[in-house]
């Protein structure tokens, strides 16, 4: 049986259906590449993180991870939520605003924020600035005093926390690009020069150890050794904070090899840890934050394909192509994600072979999954490709002159265009005769 995820299931025409819309019917009406969401189950991973939060008594703030997947779609359905969002653009402040996000409900992240950012930032009202690097101090410091503001910020420290995940995602270790390193004095450096700029409202702190975590303990270890620095700044400077963001990462099933824990189980591991250094520091409880985005969308995304050409080498290999690829998933040839998939217009009981599913743009990477049981498919047969809401459009690209796919929300059987499928025109809107 296929790997499913939220309302999706078959239905009597043996066709995919989510959110009680039928696949064949949405590729028939959009195209494909396609990418489908499932409303439904983004508002329940959404509201396993909020709910288990409301239901310990904490104070809290669940802030969804732009990065992951935004639109002006996603935007609204956040603000339906009651979550926040994080945005590490002025681009994705724009969207986040335009699509009915809150302004005091954004928090602007980035290691390298230009000043035309930073400006953007302060002048429509964000929230809180998560200031990275000693630059950015200074930087944001002028900005406000030019416009005669005070923002509210935190900054981010690098706990020197490692998480169980690949490298190009980890970002809690000492030698990151990210943040303001502790064992060197840092951190401590920066809360100093932070607490001295009267144009800062220094709400607290953040930490991100990484992305795709399945378990709690690498939270547990930068939550303790977060409220050690903490309390060791009480004790110095007499400063506590009113907020510990602990960041996101974490975990969701890509296959069937991944155990990831469940929204709800995260949140009770972090709240008791928090809870339980506090007690034994004797700090104040600070509100907590977290930041989940592939954890909220990636289950709730399938990519829908027309299988094309096939090649079959004997002894060696047989390869499936569909009609997107690396273009629209480039995490694959970037740094070997796993994905599931099967066939979506049809349940074949034909035995299955080993294929390579790979995509149609001009590089040998291109390739979606190396290896994968497949009964045989025909011409126009469609591949639906599971776990692919996060990190698949928005990092989608142009390569080889190809068109960004279509997104469409599903739910309760109604189905919403949100992006429209790129068009000829559209690609060449920028170019310069």
């Amino acid at each position: 049986m296929p790997l499913l995820f939220g309302t999706a299931k078959f239905n009597e025409q043996e066709h995919l259906t989510i959110g009680g819309c039928d696949v064949v019917r949405l590729t028939e009406k959009y195209g494909t590449p396609l990418f489908v969401y499932d409303v439904a189950h983004i508002r329940e991973r959404a509201r396993g993180f909020k709910q288990t939060f409301n239901s310990l008594g904490v104070k809290n703030k669940v802030i969804y991870a732009s990065k992951a997947f935004c639109c002006l779609a996603m935007y609204k359905l956040l603000e339906e939520e009651e979550l926040g969002c994080d945005v590490v653009s002025a681009g994705e402040i724009y969207t986040a605003i335009k699509g009915g996000m809150s302004p005091e409900n954004i928090e602007f992240h980035g290691n390298n924020k230009t000043k035309e950012e930073l400006t953007y930032a302060v002048e429509h009202g964000v929230g809180t600035i998560i200031i990275d690097n000693f630059y950015e101090i200074d930087l944001l410091s002028a900005i406000l005093k030019e416009t005669g503001k005070q923002q509210n910020v935190m900054f981010r420290i690098t706990p020197g926390v490692d998480a169980e995940t690949h490298e190009y995602i980890l970002t809690g270790q000492v030698d990151s690009k990210f943040g303001f390193d502790v064992t060197s004095g840092q951190a401590t450096k920066a809360l100093e020069k932070i607490l001295a700029d009267k144009q800062f409202v220094l709400k607290g702190v953040h930490c991100h150890i990484g992305s795709q975590i399945f378990s709690a303990e690498g939270f547990l270890a930068a939550v303790e050794k977060m409220l050690l620095i903490l309390d060791e700044w009480k004790q110095t400077f007499n400063y506590t904070v009113d907020i510990l963001n602990i960041g996101g990462g974490f975990g969701v099933k890509y296959t069937e090899a991944d155990d990831p824990l469940e929204p709800e189980a995260f949140v009770k591991a972090i709240v008791s840890a928090v809870q339980g250094q506090c007690e034994l520091l004797t700090y104040p409880l600070p509100e907590i934050w977290i930041e989940p985005g592939r954890s909220i969308i990636a289950e709730a995304g399938t990519t829908l394909y027309t299988i094309g050409s096939q090649k079959s080498i004997p002894d060696v290999r047989h390869y499936v192509s569909v009609d997107g690829g690396m273009g629209d998933n480039i995490r694959p040839a970037l740094y070997d994600a796993l994905y599931d998939g099967f066939l979506a217009n049809r349940i074949s009981s034909e035995a299955t072979e080993a294929v390579r599913v790979v995509g149609k743009y001009c590089e040998s990477g291109d390739v979606l999954i190396k290896n994968i049981e497949l009964p045989p498919m025909n011409p126009n047969d469609l591949f639906a490709m599971t776990s692919t809401g996060a990190y698949g459009y928005s990092m989608a690209n142009n390569y080889n002159r190809n068109l960004k796919p279509a997104v469409v929300f599903v739910e309760n059987g109604v189905d919403k265009l949100v992006i429209r499928r790129e068009t000829y025109e559209d690609l060449i809107a920028l170019d310069c005769e």
